[in-house]
């Protein structure tokens, strides 16, 4: 959804047009990946990180076009609220130190951003959700003026069920009668990408799948919505509920909702994602352009496939697959369910977690499969995004005998030294990642993420008799002192 769009209405003619111009493109994406050049190159690493811009009181600041005009910069683009900013990195080899090169780009972003906004008395924060957002945050007022954004909200709520709001549940369970699509602009992420070789993209998006609950749950930081306390990751159903927006389903079939973990493992090459992606979601944003992908590719060249592209931005599955027509063109794995903060170290320790994990386990990926049907991962992503660090998990063993379940972190320690194994496979120092897994090493040692230091300290501002609005602003202004330095959240002083 990051593309312009200059048109409004849409016919049925528009929609039924646009689906044929993306099966052409499907259509050209399999002739492409039969060139055995396509997609070759060194790994590389990316991210998108989602920024909330706060005021003197620690409160949303809907100013987000007037900060990205003085930041001059084409990498920081506008988000659906006037509050939040996304700042694409710059992608990095996989080789080295890449994630001290992502992690310095954040840092340098971060500070010249607050510079910016502490002209009008305040600052820039990375975290999953703000918990100062008022009621008063969302709506169609607090929707960046976009036309992008208006078509998009528009189209949602077409599809939407109009009687469903949110129902989150949790030790403080809310209850929002309207549903709004600005909410999903309350969930700001940390989202990688991978790119990787079109003969490695099976087995690693699966092994991808398979360890996201592992490094959700670690990373998690959204435990706080309009003062109540919710999933550590509430986020994960904020967005869910936000954007699919429906209610009881009874026996007739539904639409496949366009917030999901997937519909199973990924048996064969990368085209059946892209051919899942166009056979079973509805066009929501039908423009076309004049290319014919198919000639492209057989006078030699690489096709745009902007159809394509958009149609996969209106699906919001937890691990996407991105055709990339830019440069070197290729393919990539979107890793989106991360949430941003509460550091720059904190999230590029989560991102080597998460590739060195993929790919340590990417040689053990049949028997690992056979041992936990898909249905079991995602069970693990939904109780990682409600208990964090403290869920309980089911994890595959190619010798076991039924499943289990065992502690999240109990796993994630056993699987530390694959994760080092997978990031020297891909020529990572061995510097950098004993730096990074000693962050979450210790993370473990502590029991102690974002949501927990969030969950725990503000429970004691509320024992201390504070009304949550100045309990969250008070935990707002202390998460904001302790992000700045950069130092591993796991070793963050309590209030």
């Amino acid at each position: 959804m990051g593309q312009a769009i200059d048109k409004v209405n849409f016919s049925h003619r528009d929609f039924k047009a646009f689906g044929r111009k993306l099966h052409q493109c499907l259509n050209a994406l399999e002739l492409l990946l039969e060139r055995p050049s396509f997609g070759r190159g060194e790994a590389s690493i990316g991210a998108e990180l989602e920024l909330y811009l706060l005021d003197s009181k620690g409160l949303p600041l809907p100013d987000n076009v007037a900060i990205q005009k003085q930041f001059g910069d084409p990498r920081l683009t506008l988000e659906l609220n006037r509050y939040n900013l996304e700042y694409n990195l710059s992608p990095v080899t996989a080789a080295g130190e890449p994630f001290s090169a992502l992690e310095q780009q954040m840092l340098d972003a971060l500070y010249r951003l607050q510079l910016l906004t502490e002209k009008q008395g305040g600052n820039v924060l990375p975290i999953g959700i703000l918990p100062t957002l008022r009621s008063d945050d969302f709506g169609e007022s607090a929707m960046t003026d976009e036309l992008r954004y208006h078509v998009l909200a528009d189209m949602l709520h077409k599809m939407r069920d109009p009687s469903f709001g949110i129902n989150i549940d949790g030790e403080d369970a809310i209850r929002l009668v309207q549903g709004d699509v600005t909410l999903e602009g309350a969930c700001t992420s940390f989202q990688l990408h991978y790119r990787i070789e079109p003969a490695r993209f099976a087995s690693l998006w699966n092994c991808i799948q398979l360890v996201t609950p592992l490094v959700l749950g670690l990373s998690a930081n959204s435990p706080l919505l309009l003062g109540h306390r919710l999933w550590h990751e509430t986020r994960v159903p904020l967005f869910k509920q936000s954007i699919d927006g429906r209610g009881g389903v009874g026996h007739e079939w539904r639409d496949p909702e366009r917030v999901s973990f997937g519909h199973g493992w990924l048996r064969g090459d990368p085209m059946a994602l892209f051919r899942e992606m166009v056979q079973l979601y509805r066009p929501m944003i039908p423009l076309r352009t004049d290319e014919d992908p198919i000639s492209v590719v057989k006078q030699g060249g690489i096709p745009r496939l902007e159809e394509l592209c958009l149609h996969d931005g209106t699906i919001w599955s937890w691990n996407r697959p991105i055709y990339d027509p830019e440069g070197d063109a290729h393919l990539r794995i979107e890793m989106r369910a991360l949430p941003a903060g509460p550091t720059p170290i904190d999230m590029v320790a989560n991102a080597a977690l998460f590739i060195g994990l993929a790919e340590g386990l990417v040689d053990q990926t049949d028997p690992l499969l056979s041992a936990m049907p898909f249905s079991y991962a995602e069970y693990n992503f939904y109780r990682a995004s409600q208990f964090g660090l403290k869920a309980n998990i089911l994890w595959p063993d190619p010798l076991q005998n039924g499943l289990q379940e065992r502690p999240l972190i109990d796993v994630v320690s056993q699987l530390l030294p694959i994760a080092a194994y997978g990031l020297e496979k891909i020529s990572v120092s061995s510097q950098e990642s004993k730096r990074l897994l000693a962050v979450i090493e210790n993370r473990l040692n502590t029991g102690r993420n974002g949501a927990i230091w969030q969950l725990k300290n503000y429970s004691d501002l509320l024992s201390s008799n504070l009304r949550r609005p100045e309990a969250c602003r008070r935990l707002v202004s202390a998460y904001g002192e302790r992000s700045v330095s950069n130092t591993p959240v796991s070793e963050w002083s309590d209030i």
